[in-house]
């Protein structure tokens, strides 16, 4: 039942982080848009984007790993066994969430560009304006009689 624990205490970790990573690789991309050749300087380097948040994710489950299974369980720690199950479980969890965080992007984007620039078509829920509550509608009424 420990093992199980640490192991649903791990996942936590894991899901919690990829989620962080990948929001700050968004903001890296979005940073770095540089054009260099034709080609986006983000879409050319984005690898080792994604093999530092494997590794930053490994390292986090792996230390929440370790200080369940050592202070909280009470068990013996392998390192090459944990570090294998670990990889094991943060790999389909980071592509699975890196494929569903570019679907995100690509729904909310703001609008879509050609090559030369222009805009093509703009989302329409940014053109609409915030949709106010109806207690709102006749807020400064009193002050417009006077």
């Amino acid at each position: 039942m420990s093992m199980f624990l640490t192991y649903v205490v791990s996942l936590l970790v894991i899901l919690i982080s990829v989620f962080i990573t990948l929001l700050i690789k968004s903001e890296l991309d979005r940073l770095f848009r540089e054009k260099k050749e034709g080609v986006p300087f983000y879409k050319k380097n984005a690898a080792p984007f994604h093999i530092c948040n494997v590794v930053i994710v490994l390292m986090v489950s792996f230390g929440a790993n370790a200080v369940m299974t050592i202070y909280i369980s009470g068990n013996e720690f392998n390192l090459i066994s944990q570090l294998i199950i670990l990889m094991l479980l943060v790999l389909p969890f980071y592509i699975l969430g890196h494929f569903v965080f570019e679907k995100y992007k690509f729904i909310n984007r703001k609008y879509t560009r050609t090559e030369n620039k222009k805009v093509l078509i703009i989302n329409e829920k940014h053109l609409q304006g915030k949709k106010r509550s109806s207690k709102f509608k006749h807020y400064n009424a009193i002050s417009k009689e006077k």
